[in-house]
C-alpha cells in the first residue's frame, strides 16, 4: 500500500494521504461567508507578523479600547494585566472569544491567573505560527459553540 500512495503523483491536498499538506493557515482555502477580525488591545508592534499566518481572509486591527471590539471579533490582549480580561469578560459578550498573550518567562501564576480572569487561551511568547494557530482553535470553539447553543434552543 505504501508503495502505491508514493507511486500516485496527483494532487491529494488535504486529506489524510496527503504529500503537500500545508505547514501554514494562511496557504489554506478561503471559506465563505463572515471573514474573522483579531482586534488587537495593546501594543500591535508584538504580533506584527501574525497576519501572514492566519487564514486567508482573516483580518488583524487595533483596537482603541473594550468599546472598539465589535460582535464576534476575537480579541487579542498583548501584555495586559489580569484586571483588563477579567474586565473584558464582564463588558463584551460571552460568545467573543478573549486571548492573552504574555512574555515568554511569564510565571505559571501569571497564566492560571489571566485563563482565571476568563481568557479562552493564554499564549507565551508571541510567535506568529503559534499565536495564529490559537487564534484558528479559539475560531472553531466560538463557531461550535454557537451551533451547539442553537442545538439546545430548538429542544426548548
Amino acid at each position: 500500500m505504501l508503495v502505491q500512495l508514493n507511486r500516485n503523483v496527483g494532487a491529494r491536498d488535504f486529506s489524510a494521504t496527503a504529500t503537500g499538506l500545508p505547514l501554514n493557515p494562511a496557504h489554506l482555502p478561503a471559506t465563505t461567508g463572515h471573514h474573522p477580525v483579531v482586534a488587537v488591545l495593546g501594543p500591535a508592534a508584538r504580533v506584527t507578523g501574525l497576519a501572514q499566518h492566519l487564514p486567508a481572509g482573516w483580518s488583524v486591527r487595533a483596537a482603541a479600547d473594550l468599546d472598539d471590539v465589535h460582535p464576534d471579533e476575537l480579541v487579542l490582549f498583548v501584555g495586559s494585566a489580569v484586571r483588563d480580561i477579567a474586565l473584558a469578560r464582564r463588558l463584551l459578550p460571552h460568545r467573543t472569544q478573549l486571548v492573552a498573550l504574555v512574555d515568554d518567562n511569564a510565571p505559571a501564576e501569571k497564566v492560571a491567573a489571566v485563563l482565571t480572569a476568563g481568557a479562552d487561551a493564554c499564549v507565551r511568547g508571541g510567535q506568529p505560527a503559534i499565536l495564529a494557530s490559537h487564534l484558528v482553535a479559539c475560531r472553531r470553539r466560538q463557531l461550535a459553540g454557537r451551533w451547539a447553543q442553537l442545538n439546545q434552543q430548538d429542544r426548548r
